[in-house]
C-alpha cells in the first residue's frame, strides 16, 4: 500500500522522536535522583527558585547533588568549586569522543548539544552515533534524547522541592543514584584500562569515604584516572 502524500515523517523529526523514545527508560533512574537533589537543596536552605533555576541552567545532576550536600555542610568555596570541577571533567572526555560525529555541525548546533551533554543523554547518543548509518541527521537524535532528559530533570527537581518532605525515608531514593551510574558505567567497561580505572576508583572511594567535604570523590577520580592511564601504557608496551 502506498503512503499518502504528506503523511511521511520528516527524517529530522523521526530522528528527534527516536532519540526521545530511547531516552525514556533512563528517566526511571533520573527521576528519583532529581527528587533527591530537590530535597537536599531545601535542606541546604536554598531558595526554591534558585534550586529549580540551577536545574534549568546548570543541568548537571552530579554537580548539583554534590553542591547541595557541600553547601549543607558549610564547605569552603574552594572545596566546592574544586569538587565540582573534578566531577565534571568527564564531560571533556564525552565531548572528545563525539567530535568526529559533530565536527560538520554549525557553532549554534555544537553549543546547543554541549548544553545537553549529560551522562544519560551521552550514553544514548553515542550508541546511536556508533551505528553504521549516515551521520548527517544524528544530531537530531541527540537533541531528542537531551530534551527528554532535560524535561524529566526539571519535573523531578520540582517534585523534590515541593513534595520531597512527604516522601517516606523507607523509599531509600538515594540508592537510585548509585544504580543509575552503575547502569551507565558497566556497559562502558570494554577494555582493561577502563576496568582498572573503575576498580581503582571504587576501592579508593570505599577507603577514603570518611574524608570530610566529599573529598573522597576527588581522590577516587584522580586515582581512577591515573590507574587507567598506567594500565593503558602497560598494555601499549606489552602489545
Amino acid at each position: 500500500m502506498k503512503t499518502p502524500i504528506g503523511s511521511q515523517v520528516h527524517p529530522d523529526r523521526a530522528e528527534f522522536f527516536a532519540g526521545a523514545l530511547n531516552e525514556l527508560p533512563l528517566l526511571l533512574g533520573v527521576f528519583p535522583f532529581g527528587m533527591i537533589y530537590g530535597v537536599l537543596a531545601m535542606q541546604a536552605l536554598m531558595p526554591a527558585a534558585a534550586a529549580q533555576g540551577m536545574s534549568a541552567i546548570v543541568f548537571a545532576g552530579s554537580s548539583q547533588f554534590i553542591s547541595a550536600q557541600l553547601l549543607a555542610q558549610g564547605a569552603p568555596s574552594l572545596v566546592l568549586i574544586g569538587t565540582v570541577f573534578i566531577v565534571n571533567l568527564r564531560h571533556a572526555l564525552y565531548s572528545a569522543s563525539l567530535l568526529p560525529y559533530t565536527r560538520h555541525l554549525s557553532l549554534k548546533w555544537k553549543a546547543l548539544l554541549a548544553y545537553f551533554l549529560t551522562d544519560e543523554a551521552y550514553v544514548v547518543a553515542i550508541a546511536h552515533y556508533d551505528t553504521d548509518t549516515p551521520v548527517e541527521r544524528k544530531h537530531w537524535y541527540f537533541l531528542g534524547a537531551g530534551v527528554t532528559l532535560w524535561a524529566g530533570w526539571q519535573l523531578s527537581t520540582a517534585a523534590g522541592i515541593f513534595l520531597g518532605a512527604q516522601v517516606p525515608a523507607s523509599w531509600s531514593l538515594d540508592f537510585a543514584l548509585a544504580l543509575t551510574f552503575i547502569a551507565l558505567v558497566v556497559p562502558a567497561l570494554k577494555d582493561k584500562p577502563a576496568v582498572a580505572a573503575a576498580i581503582t576508583a571504587g576501592l579508593i572511594a570505599l577507603a577514603a569515604h570518611a574524608l570530610p567535604y566529599k573529598l573522597w570523590l576527588i581522590a577516587a577520580a584522580i586515582g581512577g584516572i591515573l590507574a587507567g592511564l598506567a594500565c593503558e601504557e602497560l598494555c601499549r608496551r606489552s602489545g
